[in-house]
């Protein structure tokens, strides 16, 4: 029994800017040279990053990369701690610098609050390739908490520097910067979200209401990707979470409903496309 499903992608999903960017300087060095080296994976979606492999991108860790010499090695948008420059260096590497601009300028404003000995906190995930990157400018000093809860259990300075990785929620980063003045911390609070990312927020919002299902793809280990499929399930209670085409289940649907498609930031639009293609089927 067809389905008839009308379906719709969300034009303001997938890739930032600094995505695109970074895509883009691989697939133009892959086209000249036939294989490329990336610290890490190039974005946080598998589909994409196999694509790329197909391609000759070599995804290398960190211990691979302190033994190569004499290669070129992309650094990806989630941007890289100065220690990476100096392996780099030291084994006559050629960095292929694609960390996105939003990034970097807030690497340069922690170093330099740094430099001035303010007591740094960081909201944002442990281990994550953005934090490790900004953690490193303050040679590892600076305290990184996922929560208010985690914050609160560190011994805390009367005077608070605030910063926060780049992708996480305004919301939350100014609900943590009033909780701490109502608790009488004087904080100085950079936002430092990246706004491509934080309107995505209340554009899905908009987006997810207007359907009966949504079909959100991304990688699972997209922390983006999490953070926006809450936003419409919190919208859309109908919202399924899939990272490929073939976790979509036909039972989901009903005759003749509307579904919207939608992603992170880390997410390729020929994914999306593919997933309406395989709707369309149902």
């Amino acid at each position: 029994m067809p389905h008839h499903l009308s379906v719709r992608i969300d034009p303001n999903s997938g890739f930032c800017f600094g995505v695109i960017y970074a895509i883009q300087m691989a697939e133009d060095l892959l086209e000249e040279q036939g294989y490329l080296y990336c610290l890490g994976d190039i974005v946080h979606n598998d589909e994409e990053v196999q694509r790329l492999e197909k391609r000759g991108l070599r995804i290398i860790d960190y211990e691979q990369f302190a033994r190569l010499r004499g290669e070129a090695v992309l650094i990806r948008a989630h941007g890289e701690p100065p220690s990476t420059y100096q392996t780099a260096l030291e084994n006559n590497l050629t960095l292929v610098d694609a960390s996105c601009p939003v990034v970097l300028k807030l690497q340069n404003r922690i170093k330099t609050s740094y430099d001035k000995q303010d007591r740094i906190f960081i909201y944002g995930k442990h281990g994550h390739a953005e934090v490790r990157g900004l953690l490193g400018q303050t040679s590892g000093n600076a305290v990184v908490f996922e929560s208010l809860d985690e914050l609160l259990r560190h011994e805390l300075p009367d005077n608070i520097t605030l910063y926060s990785q780049t992708t996480k929620s305004t919301d939350s980063f100014y609900r943590i910067k009033a909780e701490l003045e109502g608790r009488g911390y004087l904080v100085n609070a950079n936002d430092t979200i990246c706004r491509q990312v934080s309107n995505r927020d209340k554009d899905l919002r908009k987006f997810a209401a207007q359907f009966d299902q949504i079909v959100f793809v991304s990688g699972t280990k997209s922390s983006n990707g999490k953070v926006l499929y809450q936003v419409c399930k919190d919208t859309n209670p109908q919202t399924h979470f899939i990272s490929s085409t073939d976790e979509l289940r036909a039972e989901w649907f009903q005759p003749g409903q509307s579904v919207g498609i939608c992603g992170a930031t880390s997410t390729p639009m020929w994914l999306m496309e593919q997933v309406r293609d395989a709707l369309l089927m149902l």
